[in-house]
């Protein structure tokens, strides 16, 4: 069964941090990016961030960058993908989807995407 499965959300308080975790299971491993939207009350769903299946290439959102930091782990059968969040504004206030596709052009819109997880909602406070 594809699945992606994300842990790790909470309430923290600005400045501080937050580690999210995804794993795949399930899904075609063979050059899959991998990465993290949120979408905010009100908002449209954005990028946060992706990795190629390598690690080798790593995309943000201008807002992130420099705060966040995508990695990834490979094993057999199951992929695990860590969003560590650092210096967390109220801003960053949203449910984290995580997201894999063949495409880095879909990864990085939104546009398309193959596989989502459930979200894991992250709460920052002022």
């Amino acid at each position: 069964q594809d699945q992606l499965e994300e842990s790790g959300g909470g309430l923290v308080q600005a400045g501080g941090s937050l580690r999210l975790s995804c794993v795949a299971s399930g899904l075609p491993f063979s050059s899959l990016y991998m990465g993290w939207f949120r979408q905010s009350p009100g908002k449209e769903r954005e990028f946060v961030a992706a990795i190629s299946w390598s690690g080798g290439t790593t995309d943000y959102a201008d807002s992130v960058k420099g705060r966040f930091t995508i990695s990834k782990m490979n094993a057999r059968n199951r992929n695990t993908v860590y969003l560590q969040m650092n210096s967390l504004k109220p801003e960053d206030t949203a449910v984290y989807y995580c997201a894999a596709d063949s495409k880095r052009a879909r990864m990085v819109s939104g546009e398309g995407v193959a596989y989502w997880g459930q979200g894991t909602q992250v709460t920052v406070s002022s």
